[in-house]
């Protein structure tokens, strides 16, 4: 009854809809079951597979888009209520910066005709005229390829913002980020995404630990050594003085933000939906990144009251980031509980990189690169543990490689800032604020500022 049922069904739409015939519909390929016949006969047809690949490129790009809002609410949370706008500018920005550079020259520069090191400086422009012939060999809109790909590289820049906030000058960031995103991060992603030289020996990062969130990570690093702690973070005998954070609330926000973001991250990944095979292995990856924050937010809720004996938040909602950046490099083969323990891991790995971190006074205020570097780091390394495909040797070879381009190139970068036009925030704006002092005006007007500390006192 329900085969009949079903049978109906298909027909009925044939009829609504005349120009899909059965033949188009069913084609050589993919062995389904016949609904109509109970025979062997194909999956859905190129145009059909090209509208989902399509598809699942623009709603996977849309949310890691919204993952600049997630970015731009945890920074802004983990500051000092005096120092909002100039962290809202930045978010805003670049992402601005971002689309722009990678149009101009970052796409191309690293997928098109690869010699192993790199790609073309060029221009992208959309190329889908043999689509409008009927040809759907291509699999997908190249503008939607194009756009998502673009937002992973304004996730690589969100993550420098957080580390440098309160103390780096808006100009010099976002010239940063132009170099980032339009030729540092290309480079490196030509060498496995682009099919360069770690792709041709056997390098895995599925959606990006190393490739998006490491050299992030790598070029924070950088940054904070060039730029110093904040004015009063670390005193002289080594002891840390606490800047609270001025919404928990808003720093929570911005977590559930990219942890809704991160299913497009990694289920994105996958980079098709054009088949039954495709949409099981993005619900499992959706499964994955999941089970993996979980164990993040787990690990870091047990550890922290053991031994700090309170559950400290940050700690907590770091420790979900970390458990989704772990699980990147490989969402597809672990099991659940295996994305599980990925997570609890990363959530450990924050809470020891960030007391080291401090231990060397190397100021980083959200916490990105205890999350981004370091759980970048160990998600590609344990990928040959669920992965038969990959090796520790590639694996170290990409952590490596990518890790020194990054950093000498960020290295090179902020010095020459550094020595030009100046990157740091002069004293008096750190302390009083820079809402008031570079920007002429307060993110929350309901406040007054007083004191020679500018706190900011209902």
């Amino acid at each position: 009854m329900l085969i009949k049922i079903t049978k109906f069904l298909f027909l009925t739409l044939l009829t609504i809809v005349p120009e899909i015939s059965i033949a188009q519909v069913l084609e050589p390929g993919t062995v389904t079951e016949n609904i109509i016949a109970n025979e062997a006969v194909a999956g859905v047809s190129p145009e059909v597979a090209y509208i989902f690949n399509t598809l699942s490129f623009l709603v996977m790009g849309f949310l890691v888009m919204f993952m600049a809002a997630g970015f731009c609410m945890l920074e802004t949370g983990m500051v000092r209520s005096c120092s909002v706008i100039g962290i809202l500018i930045k978010n805003i920005s670049l992402y601005a910066i971002a689309c722009t550079m990678f149009l101009l020259v970052g796409y191309n520069l690293m997928y098109m005709d690869v010699n192993g090191f790199m790609g073309t400086i060029s221009l992208w422009s959309a190329n889908d005229s043999a689509v409008a012939q009927g040809d759907y060999s291509s699999g997908y809109s190249s503008s939607s390829d194009w756009f998502f790909q673009m937002v992973f590289v304004a996730t690589a820049a969100s993550i420098v913002s957080g580390t440098l906030a309160e103390r780096i000058k808006v100009i010099p960031f976002l010239l940063f980020v132009c170099v980032l995103s339009g030729f540092l991060y290309p480079v490196i992603g030509s060498w496995k995404w682009g099919g360069g030289w770690l792709d041709e020996i056997g390098f895995q990062d599925f959606a990006g630990s190393t490739l998006v969130h490491s050299v992030g990570g790598w070029a924070a690093l950088a940054g904070a050594y060039f730029l110093g702690p904040r004015v009063g973070r670390y005193s002289d005998d080594g002891s840390i003085k606490s800047m609270p954070a001025s919404s928990l609330p808003l720093v929570t926000l911005g977590t559930f933000v990219l942890w809704l973001g991160w299913f497009g991250f990694n289920g994105g990944s996958q980079l098709a939906l054009g088949s039954g095979a495709d949409a099981t292995a993005i619900a499992d990856i959706f499964v994955n990144t999941n089970m993996a924050a979980a164990g993040g937010v787990i690990s870091s809720l047990i550890i922290t009251q053991l031994f700090f004996k309170k559950i400290e938040l940050t700690y907590v909602l770091n420790g979900a980031l970390g458990g989704l950046v772990s699980i990147t490099a490989e969402p597809l083969n672990p099991s659940a509980i295996e994305a599980l323990l990925i997570g609890a891991s990363g959530g450990v790995v924050v809470i020891l990189s960030t007391q080291f971190l401090d231990k060397r006074k190397i100021d980083d205020v959200v916490g990105a690169i205890p999350v981004h570097l370091c759980c970048g780091i160990w998600g590609t390394l344990i990928v040959p543990f669920t992965n038969s495909d990959a090796t520790y040797t590639s694996q170290l070879a990409g952590i490596g490689a990518i890790g020194l381009f990054a950093l000498i190139g960020s290295t090179i970068v902020w010095g020459i800032l550094k020595s030009t036009v100046g990157i740091r925030l002069s004293d008096k704006s750190q302390v009083e604020g820079a809402d008031l002092t570079e920007y002429g005006h307060r993110a929350y007007t309901e406040f007054d500022i007083h004191g020679d500390e500018g706190e900011y006192k209902v």
